[in-house]
């Protein structure tokens, strides 16, 4: 029989490969700027006023543009990110950014999977830089992947601030999100010290630090799926590694989305979550989706949500007859980054 957590990890992957299925379905009004891996960020300027120049037809009025696989990492490392831009912006303009996140189990995933695709082409059509990255992969016994897949998120949130010109992005304002296990990297990035956290880095020269964090449906702790551990870490070393342990006061506000149909990752874990961030005085709102399962984008197959949190100091509370979760998130960002952010 089965362990808790194997039985956890292979929910996840099964997960993971619904996904990757999903991957051959392509999110709509994307257009690659070229072809993956034949240019770089030096290539972004001619390469978005030449997309510019082009028609579109009438039922894609905006179309988001993706160049994929650009190099963030030591040239030795495979991983790559995709930046994602709103179509007929100008460069020159500073905009707030958002990194996001793949899910799958911590062992599988992609960057251009549907979920990470689709929300990143959303949030770029709303008018935010979006980052999409990979990050490295690898069983709970593998040896050099926690905590680097955390320092691999971080690292993209550096190559954002350092490429800030290039991109047209508002250093200042930057969030991190992610889905699944993303959510669980997502909060990482976000709750804990960039130099001194997990897969911090104290000698890096640009701050990781982000100004707001959204995690959709995280494992935010892994004790609590009846193990104790967390994966490839002594028991020493666990309790830094648990989100709901890195919450303080100075934390950027959260935006937690998960599903009562979700059976991978149980949405008390989410519902946990909001406790710890609520105990610290963190600003906070809990989604709660009716029916969705563990799998969604901003466009989730469900019935209906539910909004409880704190913010700025005062109790939120909301609901809405429909399922899609575009416009809370957006009202999020725009009000954790800055009123005119992504317009």
């Amino acid at each position: 029989m089965l362990r808790p957590a194997m039985r956890l990890l292979s929910a996840l992957l099964c997960s993971c490969a619904a996904l990757c299925a999903q991957t051959k379905k392509a999110p709509p009004k994307i257009f690659d700027l070229a072809p993956p891996g034949t240019a770089g960020l030096s290539e972004l300027p001619a390469l978005f006023r030449a997309a510019m120049g082009r028609a579109y037809t009438a039922d894609l009025p905006a179309p988001a543009h993706r160049l994929s696989d650009l190099t963030f990492l030591s040239q030795d490392r495979k991983e790559r990110l995709d930046l994602y831009l709103q179509h007929g912006r100008d460069l020159k303009v500073r905009q707030p950014g958002v990194l996001f996140i793949h899910g799958g189990g911590f062992t599988a995933g992609d960057k251009a999977e549907y979920r990470s695709a689709s929300v990143s082409a959303d949030l770029a059509r709303a008018g935010f830089v979006v980052v999409s990255c990979n990050y490295v992969l690898g069983a709970k016994d593998k040896p050099g992947v926690w905590p680097r897949n955390i320092a691999d998120c971080r690292a993209a949130v550096r190559w954002m601030r350092d490429n800030a010109d290039a991109l047209g992005l508002d250093p200042q304002r930057i969030a991190v999100a992610g889905g699944s296990a993303g959510g669980y990297l997502a909060l990482m990035v976000g709750l804990s010290d960039d130099r001194t956290g997990p897969g911090g880095d104290p000698q890096a020269k640009t701050s990781a630090k982000v100004s707001a964090v959204i995690d959709m449906y995280g494992v935010v702790n892994f004790s609590k799926h009846g193990t104790g551990s967390v994966p490839g870490l002594s028991a020493a070393e666990q309790a830094a590694y648990l989100p709901e342990n890195q919450c303080d006061p100075k934390d950027p506000p959260v935006l937690i989305l998960h599903g009562t149909a979700d059976t991978t990752v149980a949405l008390e874990q989410s519902e946990l979550m909001a406790v710890a961030l609520a105990k610290a005085g963190v600003d906070h709102e809990l989604v709660v989706v009716e029916a969705a399962p563990h799998t969604f984008d901003l466009h989730p197959r469900g019935k209906s949500w539910k909004l409880t949190g704190v913010v700025a100091g005062r109790p939120a509370a909301r609901e809405s007859g429909n399922a899609d979760l575009t416009q809370v998130t957006l009202e999020f960002l725009r009000r954790a980054l800055g009123q005119s952010a992504g317009r």
